[in-house]
């Protein structure tokens, strides 16, 4: 039954594998070039498996030491989450013990893969939903590996690396530009954050646009809020 099910769920998980590759890779790579041991970059990984907040962890692990900040960087990059749980609560519901890690690994790509796709009907489903995860994390923890070794094999001094994930989120804004429902929050962002730039230092700018962005949006577009965060 476990078999069967984790040969359903593998060949809906490939592109999510190919899109963790080259971002979990220079994640790992960045990890390296900060001078990290590759046992952080395990660490991280495993424990906080979330894509954006593992990159912004990196500044936040080689600034000043700002516990509340971060828990709130964290909250705010993450709060589409909670609409993730709400989707998924019948699908959930009597998973068992298998339901704790789902609910750690729930990422993006396998909230989409979960929501879109029904199990064939002589699978286990919670099973599905199950291996559907773990292929996720499995993914992301090797690529996060793999590129922290090919860190070590890098010279020391090659610059850019730490623009990976500015260049992620810019080729995603220019796609949800294209949309023109998508704008208007887009612009809010973009206010939102050239006003904290203005008003704190660079070292706090991040946590102030992220609390002013989740704000403008739900006063100029309640209606719209939820679905925008998932």
């Amino acid at each position: 039954m476990r078999l069967k099910a984790l040969k359903a769920a593998f060949p809906l998980t490939l592109p999510v594998l190919t899109g963790y590759l080259f971002l979990g890779i220079a994640y790992g790579l960045l990890m390296s070039n900060q001078g990290f041991s590759i046992i952080w970059t395990i660490l991280i990984s495993s424990a906080v498996f979330a894509g954006a907040l593992q990159f912004a962890s990196i500044t936040l692990l080689t600034s000043a030491f700002n516990p509340i900040a971060a828990l709130l960087l964290a909250l705010l990059v993450n709060i589409r989450h909670i609409f993730y749980g709400i989707a998924l609560l019948g699908k959930y519901r009597k998973l068992g013990i298998k339901k704790n890690f789902m609910i750690f690994s729930l990422a993006d790509e396998a909230f989409s893969i979960n929501v879109a796709s029904q199990p064939p009907p002589d699978i286990d489903a919670g099973w599905y939903y199950f291996f559907v995860n773990l292929l996720c994390y499995s993914y992301w923890q090797l690529a996060c590996f793999s590129g922290h070794l090919l860190g070590t094999w890098l010279p020391d001094d090659i610059i850019g690396l730490d623009f990976v994930l500015t260049a992620l989120f810019f080729v995603l804004f220019l796609n949800q530009w294209k949309k023109k429902e998508n704008r208007k929050n887009l612009l809010i962002g973009v206010f939102a954050t050239a006003i904290s730039l203005v008003l704190v230092s660079r070292a706090q700018f991040l946590l102030v646009a992220m609390i002013l962005i989740v704000v403008l949006i739900f006063i100029l577009d309640p209606n719209k809020g939820e679905s925008h965060e998932q």
